[in-house]
């Protein structure tokens, strides 16, 4: 499809730089199978959700994965400041990432970053570098959180600065495995509270990682979809998971994935029949419409950029007319948009 299909116009002003608070009183725009519309919060996703249904989540940590630092080359230490975005973990002490500007990076070169963490670049890729730490595991988890940002998205962080608040904001409250440099944003919506209230009303919760990537950021550049490619990214579903979510659709209930990455997950674990697998390994699902989903019925999510893989994915998932329409709904109703924005309840379109 010509990836021009996938565009629209979004006010400036709906851009939602910080989040609502509290998280469970972001609006939520539900659209069913038929392309009807509610205007509901998330607050109400209990009710609106059935006694064994199943919220898939993804538990992935966002890093602190930008990081400011000085250049330092040969025996005379010539200095240049380098700004470095992590975007994947290679090993124990190795990264890869963006660096600005890379064309003052060559490989030996040492990038002090703080008095507990420095790197070297072991190669250089045009505007890409891997860099090897100088500690590792735990050690280096630290050392990266003590001297790094939150990475926000563009749209944000050309508007302010990364702040103390935006390290809880831009974190689910389920997050657990450091990897990420973008948070899987539906998630941000949930509080302990909700989740209490989602258990209770029969709607147990079961978790997925996704290391989201840098990637996540990049515009789509070419004229039709089928030329993208999506950067792979590292999933996880384990063994246990995957039977209980087969017993959910086994026995009536909905699989409910929280977010595109908890999706596209799952996508990745299933065979040809739907049914899941333990999976580990990366993913570079591209999901646009005709694409047969074979585990989510239902999906929440933000709203997304215009021309951007996950508008793709959502359309995909409940029809390009009927997302096209509440799109326009809500830009009519002034919902707030991306990261720190509202959010849609869709349920997965029967065509």
């Amino acid at each position: 499809m010509r990836v021009d299909a996938f565009d629209f116009e979004i006010p400036p002003e709906l851009i939602a730089l910080r989040p609502r608070v509290p998280r469970e009183e972001a609006r939520l725009l539900v659209v069913r199978e038929d392309g009807r519309r509610e205007h509901r919060t998330i607050g109400d996703l209990p009710s609106l959700l059935r006694a064994g249904d199943a919220l898939v989540v993804n538990d992935t940590k966002v890093i602190a994965a930008q990081l400011h630092g000085q250049r330092r080359r040969g025996i005379t230490g010539e200095e240049a400041t380098i700004h470095v975005t992590l975007h994947a973990r290679v090993d124990d002490r190795t990264y890869r990432a963006f660096a600005r500007p890379a064309k003052r990076l060559r490989q030996g070169d040492e990038i002090v970053f703080g008095p507990q963490l420095s790197g070297q670049v072991v190669k250089r890729d045009e505007g890409e570098v891997e860099l090897s730490f100088d500690r590792s595991g735990t050690d280096l988890d630290s050392a990266i959180a003590s001297c790094g940002e939150t990475p926000l998205p563009p749209y944000i962080a050309s508007r302010r600065k990364p702040d103390k608040q935006d390290r809880s904001d831009y974190q689910t409250v389920y997050a657990v495995h450091p990897g990420s440099v973008a948070a899987p944003t539906a998630g941000l919506h949930f509080t302990p509270q909700l989740l209490a209230r989602l258990q209770a009303a029969g709607a147990p919760r079961e978790t997925v990682t996704l290391h989201v990537g840098a990637g996540t950021f990049l515009p789509v550049t070419v004229d039709d979809t089928s030329a993208h490619r999506m950067h792979p990214e590292w999933a996880q579903l384990d063994a246990d998971a995957a039977a209980r979510l087969n017993a959910v659709r086994a026995e009536g209930g909905r699989i409910v994935a929280v977010g595109s990455t908890a999706l596209r997950t799952l996508e990745s674990a299933a065979d040809q029949r739907g049914q899941l697998h333990a999976f580990s390994g990366a993913t570079d699902i591209f999901i646009t419409p005709g694409y047969r989903f074979k585990t989510a019925q239902v999906l929440l999510t933000n709203f997304h950029l215009p021309r951007s893989t996950l508008f793709m994915l959502v359309c995909a998932f409940s029809g390009i007319e009927a997302m096209q329409a509440a799109y326009a709904e809500a830009i009519h109703e002034r919902y707030r948009f991306y990261s720190y924005g509202d959010a849609c309840l869709l349920f997965r379109s029967q065509e």
